[in-house]
């Protein structure tokens, strides 16, 4: 089953450095990590498998938007070292 919202859907062109830093830096794989929890807690709320309050999806919403900025950060600092 495919979940909306993977990392490589949020960065197509990235999938080759998605691979590269989630084998070589901590800190990407704890911020992928991260992401991946909020990505499938949202997954299950929105699909009716995990009912929740409104607050809780929309905090998980913002949290996984916080990771994915720091990602996309991430990965801008890399492929200037590039």
């Amino acid at each position: 089953m495919h979940i909306p919202h993977e990392l490589s859907d949020e960065f197509p062109d990235e999938t080759a450095l998605i691979a590269r830093l989630g084998k070589t830096d901590y800190l990407f794989r704890r911020l992928a990590g991260r992401y991946g929890e909020a990505n499938r807690a949202i997954f299950r709320i929105e699909s009716g498998d995990e009912p929740t309050a409104d607050d809780v999806l929309e905090r998980l919403k913002k949290q996984r938007l916080k990771l994915k900025d720091q990602i996309a950060r991430m990965f801008a600092r890399v492929e200037r070292r590039m």
